[in-house]
């Protein structure tokens, strides 16, 4: 009876330490470390340039300009 209250006592606070870790304040990712991220090499294609005309092309072809993600207004003058 003792044991399985010391076992729940200590699996209870390993829980709450463990989500106690999940509630910080500060962000992740400093701005001074958003560089890295921004950089070409974090890309997950192969070519990020040659994709970037694909989907350019892709979006003046279907008339989806921006269904992609892309940037720019409906009268076509970015």
């Amino acid at each position: 009876m003792m044991r399985t209250r010391n076992l729940a006592a200590v699996a209870s606070l390993l829980l709450i330490l463990l989500l106690a870790g999940c509630g910080t304040i500060e962000p992740w990712v400093k701005p001074y470390e958003r560089t890295h991220l921004a950089d070409p090499i974090m890309s997950f294609d192969r070519n990020p340039v040659s994709s970037a005309y694909i989907d350019h092309v892709y979006q003046a072809r279907e008339g989806a300009r921006g269904a992609e993600g892309g940037h720019g207004g409906g009268c076509g003058c970015n």
